[in-house]
């Protein structure tokens, strides 16, 4: 099944819809949400993207990051991909909203309307292994002295919303 992603205007008007991978080539703005979960100790869930990913395999991330489909709302979309990437369900919490433009490599670019959720879990997984390769919690001490050392094993988005996530918080 083709996935296709919503197009938007910088007031999340809808534009259309377009195939994702295209909408990556082009750089084109679409809405997309991402998930950060933690545990009781304050750590982060991290994933680890699957090495059959189309762009940015084998990079640690957050929880999730993924698209709303057409008429789904945002909140809706990050609760299915939390149940389709990591076997999960969380209470979630809308933070904040941003836009990013980040370079992904091969010619791709991510151009996202994104929304920002925040929740807490500490159960077991059900990985699935076409999305996640691996997944474990890290304090933002590690995190950050991880992401200094070695910034080429995160996903360069990860990167800027961590960055626009500290002014939030």
């Amino acid at each position: 099944m083709e996935e296709l992603v919503v197009l938007v205007n910088p007031d999340d008007v809808v534009l259309g819809l377009m195939e994702k991978q295209q909408a990556h080539v082009n750089g084109l703005l679409h809405r997309a949400f991402s998930v950060f979960l933690f545990n009781s100790k304050g750590e982060m869930l991290l994933q680890k993207r699957a090495p059959g990913k189309y762009h940015s395999p084998n990079k640690w991330t957050n929880a999730v990051c993924s698209h709303p489909r057409i008429g789904e709302t945002y909140l809706a979309g990050a609760q299915r991909r939390l149940k389709e990437e990591l076997g999960i369900e969380a209470e979630l919490s809308e933070k904040f909203k941003f836009i990013y433009k980040a370079d992904v490599g091969g010619g791709l670019w991510e151009h996202e309307l994104d929304h920002v959720f925040v929740g807490n879990y500490e159960s077991e997984f059900n990985l699935n292994k076409n999305e996640v390769a691996e997944v474990r919690f890290i304090s933002p001490e590690e995190l950050y002295k991880e992401i200094s050392e070695n910034p080429k094993h995160f996903t360069e988005w990860f990167k800027i919303i961590l960055e626009e996530y500290k002014h939030h918080f």
